[in-house]
């Protein structure tokens, strides 16, 4: 097989473990290990692979497991069951509540403006 090939089929693998095992929803530190981990499992598959190439599949595996746009808890930058209210909207049987915006960013009510409809202005300037 060649090394090129060798090296795609590598990446592809690495990827399809991270999409498979939950890795992108831990923690950054246990993200680490699992790809120490993963790295040492594709060395032992693909031996023709150097420590070179490796490296450059632990650099690129560590970058897909942390997306431009974060998800989940990591999403607003806190953890919703230490800052969540009490009470029964907020409780762990209404289901995940990763859906919900900040305060910070909803937009207050005078600053929205009345949009035109089927192309006629509805303010009754005149």
């Amino acid at each position: 097989m060649a090394k090129e090939n060798m090296l795609n089929r590598a990446r592809d693998e690495l990827f399809s473990h991270i999409n498979r095992c939950g890795v992108l929803q831990a923690e950054e530190e246990d993200q680490r290990h699992w790809m120490d981990e993963t790295i040492d499992y594709l060395a032992e598959r693909y031996p023709d692979l150097t420590d070179g190439d490796l490296q450059d599949l632990y650099s690129v595996g560590i970058r897909f497991c942390q997306p431009a746009i974060p998800h989940g808890r990591k999403r607003y930058g806190f953890d919703r069951k230490e800052s969540a209210p009490e009470g029964p909207a907020h409780s762990e049987a209404n289901g995940p509540q990763d859906d919900l915006v900040p305060q910070d960013d909803l937009v207050p009510q005078d600053d929205l403006v009345p949009q035109e409809v089927g192309g006629e202005n509805t303010s009754q300037d005149s």
